[in-house]
């Protein structure tokens, strides 16, 4: 009876360790469809505007505002774009190739990428950064420092937006 304890055990906790793995880094995402433009904030703009792009590939998921990945190829001067100080490029699931987020940090940590605003508060607290290398462009969603003080359930910094009344609203 032990032996077939311990195996069964053994068996559960496999089976629980591919159901995290599955669900963590396939289950929730979906391929985005193709798009001809993406949303960069110009210098001094409030609002972003559209920049043509082609090869675009991208993922999001809605169960998590934090999940959205692209990648795209891109003819734009990063000079005419309002720069973004604290980009981190966030992992993304190994199946998506064309996104590598260690490859961007150190690229951006040696200078040879620039980090734009796509758009700020893209959802309360979220914002898309662009990554802008050789012709190519990287996107994903971050926490900004309103988001990160908002969902913490700390006042938010001075000069913040006001925040949603809850924190799922979009």
């Amino acid at each position: 009876m032990g032996k077939f304890l311990v195996i069964l055990l053994l068996i559960c906790t496999l089976a629980a360790g591919l159901g995290a793995w599955y669900f963590q880094t396939r289950a929730f995402y979906e391929r985005l469809p193709d798009q001809v433009a993406v949303q960069l904030t110009t210098l001094g703009a409030s609002s972003p505007q559209a920049f043509p792009i082609t090869n675009f590939q991208g993922i999001d998921s809605d169960s998590s505002p934090i999940r959205f990945r692209a990648c795209f190829d891109i003819d734009v001067d990063p000079a005419q774009l309002t720069p973004y100080a604290r980009a981190t490029p966030l992992v993304a699931p190994s199946w998506f190739d064309c996104f590598d987020a260690g490859k961007l940090t150190q690229a951006l940590a040696e200078g040879r990428a620039q980090a734009v605003m796509g758009v700020s508060n893209i959802r309360y607290g979220i914002d898309r950064v662009v990554v802008l290398m050789d012709g190519r462009g990287y996107a994903w969603q971050q926490i900004n420092p309103c988001g990160a003080a908002h969902f913490d359930g700390d006042p938010v910094p001075p000069g913040c937006p006001p925040p949603p009344e809850r924190q799922d609203e979009r």
